[in-house]
């Protein structure tokens, strides 16, 4: 049986990725081995790291992460070559790419910090390439990627066909997904975890973006009763009109502050409360440096040793390895703080059922959700 096209273009680049290494180590190749590592095959746009993980070649993988190869390229299909490994259950050619890629966002970071990063988006960085910027950092002036631009646009509150509540923002002809209902079972997970060690009469609660109030309502009917301050902030006009709209505004002892959370974190409304025992974050359209510099005040803003910060963990959440390079990247950066983080998986295959998208982006595209709780190191 004659090999097809497909499978002759990959013999020829894993050939030539081979020649490359032989010349790198000092020996003659058989052909030309001028193959960028960052060269796409024209019809499957694989990279030389992505033929090396379906080769399962560990030692080939690790060399040519060695020697500078992408990690984080998607192929015709949206797959890493972090996922080709995945998808052979190989480990070792996984778990170096997976390596890479947490070394390399890392110090991306640490970079986009030094050089003053999370310039909003329109700014003059037309000098600056996309691939030079952390992979959660990418320029994106739509809703969905600046701050600014979603606080501008107009946001649905609705319910879908399936009876789930959705709130959406427009971006062009698109609809993006703010909140949507299928997050339910996330929320849930996230306040058992945050209340297992404050069941106490004199809860405080701190939660950053109210979106459709999923996180907010289970706080409040917590078996042992509501919290006994509930301090909400958040940004967005039409999400407080919704507030005010549904009642948030008259329940008691719940304090709401209108802005973003940047503009009340060291304010007296927040750290003259004298800590919280709960203290939760959901943002849309920000970025990991905006979610890095929270982490920052995670250590003021926790009351005693059984208090708990936790975060909607949608880091890169519509492609496997990014998703676990940035929960790795998220516990160095607390471990920095001097926090102590467990990780805990929630199914969410079930919940996001089809047609639970509808028309929207996706913006989660995992079957489990892992649900960090931060604690002060003791």
């Amino acid at each position: 049986m004659e090999p097809d096209d497909t499978t002759l273009a990959l013999d020829r680049s894993i050939r030539r990725a081979q020649d490359l290494l032989k010349l790198l180590s000092g020996d003659q190749p058989h052909e030309d081995p001028s193959v960028p590592l960052w060269v796409q095959e024209e019809q499957s746009e694989w990279t030389v790291l992505h033929f090396a993980a379906h080769r399962e070649d560990d030692q080939m993988v690790a060399r040519f992460i060695e020697l500078g190869a992408n990690w984080n390229l998607l192929d015709a299909q949206g797959f890493t070559a972090g996922e080709v490994a995945l998808s052979l259950n190989n480990v070792a050619c996984y778990e170096s790419i997976q390596q890479a890629g947490i070394r390399s966002e890392f110090l991306l970071h640490l970079l986009d910090s030094k050089s003053g990063g999370n310039q909003e988006e329109g700014d003059d960085e037309d000098e600056e390439d996309d691939a030079g910027r952390i992979v959660l950092q990418a320029k994106d002036a739509t809703p969905a990627g600046s701050s600014s631009a979603f606080l501008e646009a107009r946001l649905t509150f609705t319910v879908g066909a399936d009876g789930q509540e959705l709130c959406l923002v427009k971006s062009g002809s698109e609809e993006i997904g703010v909140m949507m209902g299928w997050e339910r079972p996330i929320m849930e997970a996230s306040v058992r975890l945050l209340h297992q060690d404050n069941d106490g009469p004199d809860y405080r609660v701190l939660n950053c973006g109210f979106g459709l109030g999923i996180i907010d309502g289970l706080l409040q009917n917590w078996k042992t009763g509501p919290p006994a301050l509930h301090v909400i902030i958040e940004p967005h006009p039409d999400v407080l009109a919704h507030m005010k709209k549904t009642g948030w505004y008259s329940r008691p002892n719940v304090r709401i502050l209108e802005g973003k959370w940047q503009d009340f974190i060291d304010s007296e409304e927040v750290m003259g409360v004298g800590g919280f025992d709960a203290v939760y974050t959901d943002t849309f359209s920000e970025n990991y440096q905006d979610l890095y510099s929270f982490f920052e005040r995670v250590p003021d803003l926790l009351r005693g040793p059984d208090s708990a910060f936790s975060f909607f963990n949608g880091l890169g959440a519509t492609n496997a390895l990014f998703y676990d390079v940035y929960t790795n990247l998220a516990e160095l950066h607390l471990k920095e703080m001097g926090c102590h983080v467990t990780w805990t998986d929630v199914d969410v295959h079930a919940a996001q059922r089809d047609g639970i998208w509808g028309n929207t982006r996706k913006y989660f595209a995992l079957p489990y959700c892992r649900i960090p709780l931060v604690k002060m190191e003791i």
